[in-house]
């Protein structure tokens, strides 16, 4: 028996022959036909649900999980999904194609021939779909940067996603069968093409447009030469004010409007023609424009200041990633201002979240497609017309589908392939014969869920539209061109402060969290979570916690401290100075190693928290609060981000790795059961002990010393807490102070880091670079 993929041949001489009903196909043949089309059932469907959990990967980490994109775990998983959904719907679209199911078998003499046509129908269709509705999440999804030469490599709309557009249609058209008895089939596969279409299109308007504008693409040019003329400007006039001062007015930073500045190209950037236009454009927003708002709006000023002072050092931010000398050229006027603000007692919580949202800036500038989206108003528009057209068409689908579920479907949508067979014998042919493959459930149930994704992600796409900062800083510049609002309705007005007051959890940028790690673990856990740690060869995080407002208050103290005294950031030297009790622990900051100096201060923290615990029922002080948290953190990027700290990364993670081990090692030489039930000062005792018989590391030998000599200290406790957050407090300033521009930029598209926060922080304050070892020690 043969079998081929035609059956024209066999219809063309039926059409001639007599129908006769009872005509009985050979046992061979049915067996055979029934065998291979339920083989090729079980691929198919083998591969849907494949391609269904990968259509869920995709659109979950694409749309709900952006941050963790960056993360290598993540990357491969989602560039794995990415790389092979669309090959299995080109495998699967044609395997359930009309055209590609067509058998016909003849005995040896052609006497006898039998053959069979199937159609896929609505399995067909709902495949097609998938890969619609995925390549429309990763559209919305995909990263489109506008830069300057400077900061690196333009990244334009994915054109890739258009041919693999493309080649989806052609895959769906192609393989429906005859067009004009799949019209239905046809205009939904249109419809979700032209959304997607549209999609694109809208993007690449944004990029062209983002590319070319003085406010974006160019932008880190136009406000690096802008800073240089404030600079020329700030020379020929005297008195500027000195931070600290009460009133120290605001410098006219760029905000918004810069298309409407006439400036021509230097060697060192765009140069305003007019310096005048700063106050006489009224196209330009400038922050002191902003500090002159009136109280007209539903939002405390303050909240409008803060937003638009972020977003103008986020464009100061971006000259830096463009390796201009912001140090160099920024003015005095601009750093005092930035320094009253630090200044001010008791805005510590104002001034953090100042650059928090200046982060949240770059991130989106760096990692996703929104800010383009505002080279022009009517591009936000577009974008969410489209969401909102794609929500439509899902919801509209969705209900159909669950129509059909729930009121039975016909029969001839309850299978996944419905076939017609005739069998011949002579010059008679059989009537046809009808037989079902599939399940509609393998169809039906994978596609209402990625129908159900698809709008909850378009959902957060138009929320990203609506709560973003970039709207807030969009509407707030707007209101200060026009004052169109002043004259606007009570209610109007309350709506515009409801929606720059709104800020939305999911779209937040950091969760103001921070690592903990630990060399000195007394009391091992063992979770679920720690042993697959180990098993993948993770370092150990003991935890993620909040950072306390303890923390906040005393590296701004340390910043103030700093400011006030002239020195340099140092290595902790400089806090240990500033007392008599400090000083006598300035040997344990002479290693011309960061690493070497955090990890002996760290294990120091650790033994003197063994011995003064914290205790249910007691509020511990700030001083222990900070100093614990910081200690943990700077053990946490030693493990974590070396590259974020001031010696060589492999140097920093191989030595954490060598000190914890050998702690390990020491401690394990007595059973730890018995650990939790020692009094704290019998538990210390009992920890120097052991470390300093057993540990054959010079860094665990001079934590234990430094740690042995905090708890002795004979000024107390508190002294000894005292001295350990100033010192945490001027460490984590001093290894933030650093050039490593890569470093903290690849940690913002990983969620973020407090000490990436403190870089930027220590950028606007003008201090751009770390000292020398030689002089961070000596200090």
């Amino acid at each position: 028996m043969a079998w081929e993929n035609t059956t024209t041949n066999f219809y063309n001489r039926a059409a001639l022959q007599k129908h006769v009903a009872n005509i009985s196909c050979p046992h061979e043949f049915l067996e055979t036909f029934y065998r291979n089309m339920g083989r090729k059932m079980w691929q198919v469907n083998t591969m849907i649900l494949t391609n269904a959990i990968l259509a869920g990967v995709i659109v979950v980490i694409g749309a709900c999980a952006k941050k963790y994109r960056y993360h290598p775990l993540a990357r491969f998983i989602f560039l794995g999904a990415t790389t092979l959904f669309l090959p299995i719907i080109t495998y699967v679209v044609p395997s359930i194609g009309t055209n590609n199911n067509d058998y016909i078998s003849e005995d040896e003499h052609g006497f006898s021939p039998s053959a069979a046509t199937c159609h896929g129908g609505f399995h067909q269709y709902s495949v097609v779909s998938w890969a619609f509705l995925v390549q429309i999440v990763v559209v919305n999804t995909s990263i489109i940067v506008a830069v300057d030469d400077r900061e690196g490599r333009n990244k334009g709309p994915p054109v890739r996603l258009l041919f693999q557009g493309f080649w989806t249609l052609y895959l769906g058209i192609s393989t429906m069968g005859p067009i004009l008895n799949n019209m239905w089939q046809l205009h939904l596969e249109l419809m979700l093409f032209t959304i997607f279409f549209a999609k694109i299109v809208v993007k690449c308007l944004a990029f062209i447009i983002a590319r070319r504008s003085l406010a974006f693409g160019r932008n880190p040019r136009l406000i690096f030469g802008h800073m240089i003329q404030l600079q020329l400007q700030e020379r020929g006039q005297l008195g500027e004010p000195l931070a600290g001062d009460v009133d120290v007015p605001p410098p006219p930073l760029l905000v918004m409007g810069e298309e409407s500045l006439e400036a021509e190209m230097q060697p060192l950037g765009y140069l305003l023609t007019d310096i005048s236009a700063l106050t006489n454009n009224t196209g330009l927003v400038t922050i002191d424009k902003v500090w002159q708002l009136d109280d007209t709006l539903a939002i405390s000023r303050p909240q409008i200041k803060d937003i638009c002072l972020s977003f103008s050092l986020f464009k100061m931010l971006r000259c830096r990633f463009a390796r201009y000398e912001l140090a160099n050229a920024s003015s005095v006027r601009t750093i005092n201002f930035f320094w009253s603000l630090l200044l001010e007692e008791g805005k510590h919580g104002r001034v953090f979240g100042m650059i928090t949202d200046e982060l949240s800036f770059v991130h989106d500038y760096y990692f996703s497609s929104l800010p383009v989206s505002y080279s022009r108003y009517w591009l936000p528009i577009l974008s969410v017309s489209t969401s909102l057209l794609c929500i439509g068409y899902c919801l509209v689908a969705a209900s159909f589908i669950i129509k059909g579920i729930v009121s039975d479907w016909e029969p001839k949508y309850k299978h996944q392939m419905r076939c017609v067979f005739w069998c011949g014998e002579r010059h008679s042919i059989s009537t046809s014969n009808h037989k079902h493959f599939g399940f509609f459930l393998f169809d039906d149930i994978p596609l209402i869920i990625l129908l159900s994704l698809v709008v909850i992600s378009e959902v957060m796409y138009i929320m990203s539209y609506i709560c973003s900062n970039w709207t807030k800083v969009a509407l707030i510049s707007h209101h200060i061109k026009h004052a169109s609002l002043q004259n606007c309705s009570p209610r109007m007005q309350k709506w515009f402060g409801l929606l720059l007051k709104h800020k939305c959890r999911l779209l937040k940028y950091w969760d103001e969290k921070i690592g903990q790690g630990s060399v000195l673990v007394v009391h091992p856990r063992t979770t679920p979570l720690l042993v697959l740690r180990r098993l993948l060869g993770l370092p150990d995080l003991d935890r993620s916690v909040k950072i306390p407002e303890a923390v906040k208050v005393c590296i701004i103290r340390a910043l103030r401290s700093y400011r006030s005294n002239g020195h340099h950031l140092s290595n902790g030297t400089g806090s240990l100075r500033q007392s008599t009790v400090g000083e006598r622990f300035l040997w344990a900051c002479s290693s011309i190693s960061t690493s070497d100096i955090i990890l002996t201060w760290h294990i120091a923290t650790c033994i003197l928290e063994l011995r003064h615990p914290y205790r249910y029922g007691f509020l511990p002080v700030d001083n222990k609060i900070t100093a614990t948290h910081l200690s943990r953190y700077c053990a946490y990027l030693m493990a974590w981000s070396p590259e974020l700290l001031p010696d060589n990364e492999e140097w920093s993670s191989s030595l954490y790795a060598v000190v914890k081990k050998n702690a390990k090692c020491a401690l394990a030489l007595v059973g730890c059961s018995s650990w939790g039930s020692l009094a704290p000062e019998v538990e210390c005792q009992r920890v120097i002990q052991l470390l300093s018989a057993n540990s054959n590391h010079a860094i665990l030998r001079n934590g234990v010393m430094l740690g042995e000599q905090l708890v002795e200290l004979i000024e107390g406790e508190q002294a000894a807490w005292m001295v350990l957050a100033e010192f945490w407090s001027e460490m984590i300033l001093y290894i933030a102070s650093s050039d490593n521009v890569k470093g903290h930029l690849e940690a913002i598209a990983r969620g973020g880091e407090l000490i990436t926060l403190l870089w930027a922080l220590l950028t606007h304050a003008g201090i751009t670079s770390q000292p020398s070892t030689a002089s961070a020690c000596a200090v």
